[in-house]
């Protein structure tokens, strides 16, 4: 069990209810705040993380991992089949690089398939496939979507072709993969992990085609946990922080390629507006946050790992470091103009900064 900021959470949230539930008590003359405290936060703690070591056994279980070309899906497939899963790892390309570092890499239990997620005929192929390599006493415990594209830019910016593009690799591709598999796993009384991102939880700026997959993965993710429960089955998500650099998820010369394509397909009023020298300073600035975050993704397959084998999963794993833990919480639990305040106050109105930069080239 790796120890994570989310977990710190965890324990730091018995204490809070420890201390009330010994305040209380101390108020009615029944017990001593100073005994009581210490003994419910070490209870109820440890009785969290006692309950979170408990593990099934993958023997005779099977994972089907969506996007495993590379990043989180492709580490997580081999990652899944030295503890013993069966593996159904979809690629984009089966004949592509990660699908063939895959077929070398993983034991015999590890099936490369060719899965767009945005295409019914290779889902449909894929689940056949899947129901032909089971063997007896085997059933498909665990579906991990994880396939998924990022995009930015300015909503204004945009174009709906890209917001479609990757609302239909994020969301309904989810969907029809989940869909897709889910009376096999509905008769194992299995897991579906969907991959989510802080940016589910919050918004930001310049991450609007990202941002709402995300939210609406975790809308999806309510529902079908709350449908699925009648069945035995359980949902979780999971929420990573900045892994850029660990996944390579965007690279500086795709970012250059996107921001291309977006200056020539935006509004002449929005190229105007904001203007050419601003456009490009927002483009190596995502240059350099594609390069940026943890470059360990072990936390992350842990995360992967635990949604599928814990004997109590939780809902949610949040995966990130102390920065995010911290916006998460403002974002949460604040007012919004109060999150705005606190995490926006630094940055002009875009009129002024047009002003500003309209003023410099004057000066010049």
């Amino acid at each position: 069990m790796v120890w994570t900021v989310d977990r710190t959470g965890e324990v730091v949230f018995w204490g809070g209810v420890s201390g009330l539930l010994a305040a209380l008590l101390h108020t009615l003359g029944i017990y001593s705040c100073y005994v009581v405290f210490p003994v419910a936060w070490l209870l109820c703690a440890g009785t969290s993380l006692a309950l979170a070591s408990f593990r099934v056994s993958s023997s005779g279980k099977a994972v089907v991992v969506t996007g495993c070309d590379s990043g989180f899906g492709h580490a997580l497939a081999l990652n899944l089949d030295q503890l013993g899963f069966r593996v159904f790892a979809g690629c984009l390309k089966a004949d592509g690089e990660g699908a063939d570092h895959l077929r070398q890499e993983g034991s015999s239990r590890l099936h490369v398939l060719q899965m767009d997620v945005t295409n019914q005929d290779q889902l449909d192929k894929a689940v056949q496939h899947v129901k032909h390599l089971l063997p007896d006493g085997e059933v498909l415990w665990g579906l991990v979507n994880n396939a998924g594209v990022s995009a930015f830019g300015e909503v204004e910016w945009v174009s709906l072709d890209t917001f479609r593009q990757v609302t239909e690799i994020n969301v309904f591709g989810l969907i029809s993969a989940t869909k897709s598999f889910l009376p096999l796993l509905r008769r194992a009384r299995g897991r579906v992990v969907n991959m989510s991102s802080v940016a589910g939880s919050m918004g930001r700026e310049m991450m609007a085609p990202y941002t709402l997959t995300k939210f609406a993965i975790e809308g999806f993710s309510n529902c079908l946990r709350q449908e699925a429960r009648a069945w035995g089955m359980s949902v979780s998500v999971v929420q990573p922080g900045n892994f850029s650099a660990a996944t390579s998820i965007t690279t500086e010369e795709a970012v250059a390629l996107q921001g291309t394509k977006m200056w020539a397909t935006m509004s002449e009023d929005a190229r105007a507006d904001c203007g050419k020298e601003y456009f490009d300073s927002v483009v190596r600035a995502v240059q350099i946050n594609a390069t940026s975050g943890q470059g360990d993704m072990g936390p992350v397959l842990c995360a992967l790992t635990e949604a599928l084998t814990q004997r109590f999963p939780r809902v949610r794993y949040r995966v990130v470091d102390a920065y995010y833990f911290l916006k998460l919480q403002a974002a949460i639990h604040l007012p919004e103009w109060l999150f705005d305040l606190l995490y926006n106050a630094n940055r002009p109105p875009r009129q002024l900064q047009q002003q500003n930069t309209r003023l410099g080239r004057e000066l010049d």
